[in-house]
């Protein structure tokens, strides 16, 4: 499933999901776009995870967790937790990531 915040709450789906898949992006950045439907297109595919989009600008306090500093940023959580983050436009970082999250 896919859903994009409203809210400042991305500890609460965090902690709601047992793994959970995250973009954090800005309307300005590019890459964020290109990327944008590729994350989609795995939250089709991956129906056991749940997927969030972060505007990383609107969204401080989600934006903490996991130490963003460059868009766009992936990162996995796993039972409340950070598992890994990557900085991508590519496809294969992206789900490098989700294969790390979901094999253990």
């Amino acid at each position: 499933m896919l859903q994009e915040l409203s809210a400042d709450n991305l500890q609460e789906v965090v902690n709601s999901n047992d793994v959970v898949m995250v973009q954090f992006s800005a309307s300005w950045c590019g890459n964020c776009r290109i990327m944008k439907p590729k994350f989609k297109k795995l939250s089709t595919e991956n129906e056991n995870v749940e997927f969030v989009i972060v505007d990383a600008e609107k969204f401080p306090e989600s934006r903490k967790l996991a130490n963003v500093n460059n868009l766009p940023t992936f990162a996995a959580f796993k039972n409340g937790k950070l598992v890994n983050q990557v900085q991508t436009n590519k496809i294969e970082g992206l789900t490098e990531l989700l294969n790390e999250v979901t094999s253990n």
